[in-house]
């Protein structure tokens, strides 16, 4: 009869961080940068939300204006079997293709200092990380940046379900704030053309969407107060510190703390 002696090889694992807030919060300039200090030491990839938007024809209209902000824009049954294609396999499915990718980048904001600060951090981890784990322990990290990501109805408890526990990052910013970022952008690739915000769409649309889905994380509902402890702790959610809230510490600030939620993360699920 065979033997066996040693400890069994550790089963590959897939990070998934969810990157959320409202929009113009910097998710996916973050969701950049952590992937641009990880990905020469782990493998790492970003999914954008904003690739699973329904047909332009099909996106609803609300206040007479087409409702890009709303859960009812997204197919959310091709998110979530990508997401758990992606917790399942560690890599995209074949053929998935971002139009996300197409929209234009603004100046980023950060040092090459602070980014090489961060990036030794992440390779010293991950370092030790697959020195812990030996061969047939592959650690992939999934960033997920999207305005819609958390537990609020009508979104569908299995989405977020999938990321990995408090890993759940949540920017957060004023109305003002995107206001301003908002209308300085020169509009989005769709799946079938480009899209430019009409006049008044941040007050119409996209900010009163973003208080219906997140008030219940703040406390009385005031989504430029405080937020509720309880609640984002019983979700999961790790809430971005009010300081760096509109460029208090500029985006390397926000940087800096997402990185450490997200090794504090890492070592949890891996160590």
């Amino acid at each position: 009869m065979a033997t066996f002696s040693g400890k069994p090889k550790p089963k590959p694992k897939t990070i998934l961080v969810a990157l959320s807030g409202p929009s113009s919060s910097g998710k996916t300039t973050l969701a950049r940068l952590l992937r641009d200090a990880l990905s020469p030491h782990i493998p790492t990839f970003i999914l954008h939300e904003d690739d699973f938007y329904l047909p332009d024809a099909q996106i609803p209209i609300h206040n007479g204006l087409e409702d890009w902000d709303c859960v009812e824009s997204l197919d959310l049954a091709d998110l979530e079997r990508t997401l758990t294609h992606v917790k399942e396999h560690g890599a995209l499915p074949p053929g998935h293709k971002s139009k996300e990718d197409r929209n234009s980048v603004g100046e980023v904001g950060v040092s090459d200092a602070v980014k090489a600060e961060i990036a030794k951090d992440a390779g010293e981890l991950f370092k030790r990380i697959n020195n812990s784990r030996k061969e047939g322990g592959d650690v992939t990290v999934a960033l997920i940046d999207g305005f819609l990501l958390l537990l609020s109805p009508p979104l569908p408890e299995s989405i977020p379900a999938l990321f990995t526990p408090q890993l759940k990052l949540f920017l957060r910013t004023t109305h003002a704030t995107t206001k301003r970022r908002r209308e300085a952008r020169s509009g989005y690739v769709t799946l079938e053309g480009f899209w430019e915000d009409p006049p008044g769409y941040v007050d119409k649309i996209v900010w009163p969407n973003y208080v219906e889905a997140h008030q219940y994380l703040f406390l009385g509902g005031d989504v430029e107060g405080e937020l509720d402890e309880s609640v984002c702790e019983r979700e999961g959610i790790r809430g971005m510190p009010r300081e760096l809230e509109d460029g208090g510490r500029g985006i390397a600030g926000v940087f800096r703390w997402a990185w450490g939620v997200l090794k504090e993360g890492v070592e949890r699920e891996c160590g």
